[in-house]
């Protein structure tokens, strides 16, 4: 397994619902500092019309430090807001066609959260699987018991795409989800409810690539 470039192994969603002392700009320019490989904005409550042009003000950040930009759950604003890519939950628009809709360059991501939900999103079309959520997480409600690093190592071992776990990771246990075979991980509370969202992404970030 190669992974596209523009994949990443340390994905940083923008959240302003764990915490409300900075906005998705600020803690992108945070998270890019402290060497964030992918931003994902994420904002459940606003319009496309408005998260059109937050990506857009995202990408303003990121793109001076190379950094790729990830618009959540919408097909039509990481079109319209120029994203590198999509990444889709569930329950958002079906992986197949929004491989038509974007083409072969933009990077889609799939939400799993088990390994038939993985492989279908990956016979779909999907570039990388979100999978989890891995251990009890804050930052979105769940109504499925987290599914452990055990299953994600199931998935990691049966795909041939990166899978990049998600849900509740932070510097104490992120070296078991290495160990179980992730690519990566992307993070909401680890980095947005930091005291310092910068420093915690340079520790995440070394903690990744010293694996």
């Amino acid at each position: 397994m190669i992974p596209r470039p523009d994949i990443g192994r340390l994905h940083v969603i923008t959240d302003v619902s764990v915490q409300n002392r900075f906005d998705h700009e600020e803690l992108t320019r945070r998270a890019v500092a402290g060497g964030a490989d992918v931003i994902q904005v994420r904002d459940k409550h606003a319009a496309s019309s408005s998260l059109i042009k937050l990506v857009a003000r995202v990408r303003s950040v990121c793109e001076p430090a190379g950094v790729p930009v990830i618009a959540n759950d919408h097909v039509d604003v990481a079109l319209e807001a120029g994203a590198k890519g999509v990444h889709l939950g569930r329950h958002d628009a079906d992986v197949a066609e929004a491989r038509r809709t974007l083409g072969p360059s933009f990077v889609i991501g799939a939400s799993a959260g088990n390994l038939e939900e993985a492989i279908a999103a990956q016979a779909a079309g999907a570039d990388y699987i979100g999978f989890g959520h891995i251990y009890p997480t804050r930052s979105k409600s769940k109504s499925s018991a987290p599914v452990g690093p055990e299953a994600l190592g199931d998935v990691c071992r049966a795909l041939r795409i990166p899978v990049i776990a998600i849900g509740g990771i932070d510097l104490s246990n992120i070296d078991a989800v290495l160990d179980a075979g992730a690519w990566g991980v992307a993070v909401i509370g680890a980095v947005c409810a930091a005291p310092d969202p910068q420093a915690a992404t340079r520790a995440l970030r070394e903690r990744i690539y010293g694996a």
